[in-house]
C-alpha cells in the first residue's frame, strides 16, 4: 500500500503518513547512538564511533559532537554529510544573532532555527529530508541548561535525558528507569556510559569507540569540554564498565 504514496516527501498517504521522513528517521536508527543526559550543574553528551576498518585513520577533531557556539554543543546521529550542513547553518545563525544584538543566541531559538530549515525540506517538491537527528546541549540565561532532541521531520523538544541512533529505545527506556532528578554531573557521565555499554552492539566498551563532551559553567562563563581518550578510558575503568588493562 505504501508505494504508491512513498515516492515524494509531498504526499501524505490516506493514513495522513509522509513515508519518505519516516524512512529518513529509520536510516538514523542504522547510525552509531548518540545519548545526552541534563544535569543540575551541566549538560553530558556521549556518541558512540562507529570503526568500519582497522585501517581508517583516526581523525583528530571529534566527529559525533560538534560546537556550534560558545554556549551550545551538539551530538549527532545519522549521515555525516547532511549534518554538516545544518552544523554550518546553525553556527552562522548564532553568529549573526550574536552580531546583531551583541548577546549569545537563546538555545531553543537556535534549535527552532535549524528545524525550520529541516521542515522545509520535507513540504516543497524534489528535495529529501536531512537524513540526520541532533542532541542539542546549551545554557542561557533564560532557562539555564537545556537538551533538545530534533529529527529529520523539523520536530524538536526539551528532554531530561534522551537518545538517538542505534538501540535507542533500549536506551530510552534504561534512561527512564534510572534517570534521577537533580542528578550531578559526575552521576550524568556514569549513567550514560552504563546505558551505551548495554545497549551499543559491540561486546567490548573502549576511549576509542566513544566520544565524551560536557557543556557547563566555569566561573561564570559556559564552557564546552571534549573528554580526551585518555581520560575517557580511566573513566570507564572507574565506573566499573570495562576491566583495567592487564600489565604484563
Amino acid at each position: 500500500m505504501s508505494r504508491r504514496y512513498d515516492s515524494r516527501t509531498t504526499i501524505f498517504s490516506p493514513e495522513g503518513r509522509l513515508y519518505q521522513v519516516e524512512y529518513a528517521m529509520e536510516a538514523i536508527g542504522n547510525a552509531g547512538s548518540a545519548i545526552g543526559i541534563l544535569s543540575k550543574d551541566g549538560v553530558v553528551l556521549v556518541g558512540e564511533k562507529k570503526v568500519t576498518s582497522k585501517l581508517l585513520q583516526t581523525s583528530t577533531s571529534t566527529e559525533k559532537m560538534y560546537k556550534i557556539d560558545d554556549h551550545v554543543a551538539c551530538a549527532v546521529a545519522g549521515i555525516m554529510s547532511d549534518a554538516n550542513i545544518l552544523i554550518n547553518t546553525a553556527r552562522v545563525a548564532a553568529q549573526r544573532y550574536t552580531f546583531s544584538y551583541q548577546t549569545p543566541m537563546p538555545v531553543e531559538q537556535l534549535v527552532q532555527s535549524l528545524c525550520d530549515t529541516k521542515q522545509g525540506y520535507t513540504q516543497f517538491g524534489g528535495l529529501r529530508p536531512f537524513g540526520v537527528s541532533f542532541l542539542f546541549a546549551g545554557w542561557d540565561k533564560n532557562y539555564g541548561f537545556q537538551l533538545y532532541m530534533s529529527d529529520p521531520s523539523g520536530n524538536y523538544g526539551g528532554w531530561k535525558a534522551a537518545a538517538v541512533g542505534a538501540n535507542n529505545q533500549a536506551a530510552q527506556s534504561m534512561l527512564k528507569q534510572d534517570y534521577k532528578e537533580e542528578i550531578s554531573r559526575e552521576e550524568a557521565v556514569q549513567l550514560a556510559l552504563k546505558v551505551l555499554s548495554k545497549t551499543m552492539d559491540s561486546t567490548s566498551l573502549t576511549a576509542e569507540k566513544l566520544e565524551l563532551a560536557e557543556v557547563f559553567l566555569d566561573g561564570g562563563k559556559v564552557k564546552y569540554q571534549v573528554c580526551s581518550p585518555e581520560n575517557l578510558g580511566k573513566m570507564l575503568v572507574k565506573y566499573g564498565v570495562t576491566q583495567a588493562p592487564v600489565e604484563t
